[in-house]
């Protein structure tokens, strides 16, 4: 059984297609939603973990591929650079797991890895580049 995180990009043509569905049902799949935001007739972008064996992932990668849909890998790790953190907050209202948190009494930054799912939008609100990715 392999495992993948990655990002769907779907043009606005397919926003209300069954392509989930068809990954679970044709596939044999396992699709957990990690984030989405799909607007009709807007680009949609997904973030799933996908996983399967490693012929039926590859085959639904390609069935992706085919119907127009820009598969790329999520990123692997988050890393919260403590050194250089002033614990200025500005990443802790963009967190949507929670995973990074104001202690409000000391006003101070915290990172909890395990609630992390790699969604980057924390890395590109960072003025001072304490939270970087890697690959």
């Amino acid at each position: 059984m392999q495992k993948r995180k990655v990002v769907l990009t779907f043009p606005p043509s397919l926003i209300d297609q069954p392509v989930t569905y068809h990954l679970i049902r044709d596939y044999d799949l396992v699709v957990n939603i990690l984030k989405a935001k799909i607007s009709p007739k807007e680009e949609g972008r997904l973030m799933i973990e996908i996983s399967g064996k490693r012929e039926s992932l590859q085959r639904g990668m390609n069935y992706l591929q085919e119907l127009g849909v820009e598969v790329q890998p999520l990123a692997q790790d988050i890393i919260w650079l403590e050194e250089r953190c002033t614990h200025c907050t500005a990443c802790a209202s963009i967190c949507p797991t929670k995973a990074i948190a104001v202690d409000r009494k000391e006003m101070k930054i915290s990172f909890d890895k395990e609630k992390c799912i790699a969604c980057e939008l924390c890395v590109s609100v960072c003025p001072y580049k304490a939270i970087e990715i890697l690959f």
